[in-house]
């Protein structure tokens, strides 16, 4: 696969700014919970926001609770778990309605979580998923029960980078994308979504379609970005020689 030329510098005059959180503005850590604060990603985020007029949004597949957590309530504009949950620069929030196959789900991961102290369960609320990063040897089988569990319950199965995520049929990424640009400050402006994970392709898609670019962090692969960047510390860069 051929790599992708890297993005030309961010201009805060027309651009609409779309950020993944988890190997995009900070490193992918065994466990979710071991990702904190950073000194330097929050100052870039505040110079960011007041740069673009407050065109700039989040879309991650964390809870909005983590999001604020991480950056340190620097982002009003959020897109959580993979946009089920989206909240608008005024604070209103929209949160798709929970599934009756969650609880069944949540039930059925925790149990084969409890064979293996390197599995790990996070249950978001709006979606439950399981971690193993830590436990390798494991991932056939996790990868089959989340399959088993998809097919039982109507969950939607979600891949990602060491986890499987069972969510409810719902927004993406590219749904909240849209959903943003439809709305002051971000209408009008030219949207741009950094991401690194099979999770953000809707996103690329999205930001396409309405004449902007994607950015894919890390190794290249079949994907609608039309830019790459190799890893969070060249993002960060970026983002920094953005005027």
């Amino acid at each position: 696969m051929l790599s992708l030329p890297a993005p030309k510098p961010l201009r805060f005059a027309d651009s609409a700014l779309f950020l993944d959180l988890d190997g995009t503005l900070a490193p992918i850590a065994a466990r979710p919970q071991d990702v904190r604060p950073d000194g330097r990603l929050t100052r870039l985020l505040e110079r960011l926001h007041e740069s673009l007029g407050g065109r700039l949004a989040v879309v991650s597949g964390r809870t909005l609770a983590d999001i604020d957590r991480i950056l340190e309530g620097r982002v009003t504009c959020a897109a959580a778990v993979h946009g089920l949950v989206r909240r608008d620069c005024d604070g209103a929030l929209h949160e798709t309605a929970a599934h009756p196959g969650l609880a069944r789900a949540a039930e059925a991961l925790g149990a084969f979580v409890e064979t293996d102290p390197g599995l790990l369960l996070e249950d978001k609320g709006a979606s439950v998923a399981i971690h193993f990063r830590l436990a390798r040897a494991r991932a056939g089988e996790a990868r089959r029960l989340a399959q088993k569990l998809a097919a039982e319950t109507g969950l939607v199965l979600q891949d990602g980078d060491m986890v499987e995520e069972l969510r409810p049929p719902g927004p993406s990424k590219g749904d909240s994308i849209r959903a943003f640009m439809a709305t002051p400050p971000f209408r009008g402006a030219i949207p741009i979504f950094a991401g690194d994970d099979t999770t953000d392709e809707h996103g690329f898609a999205e930001v396409a379609r309405l004449g902007g670019h994607g950015v894919l962090v890390g190794r290249p692969r079949r994907t609608e970005a039309r830019y790459g960047l190799r890893n969070v510390e060249d993002v960060l860069a970026w983002l920094e020689a953005a005027k």
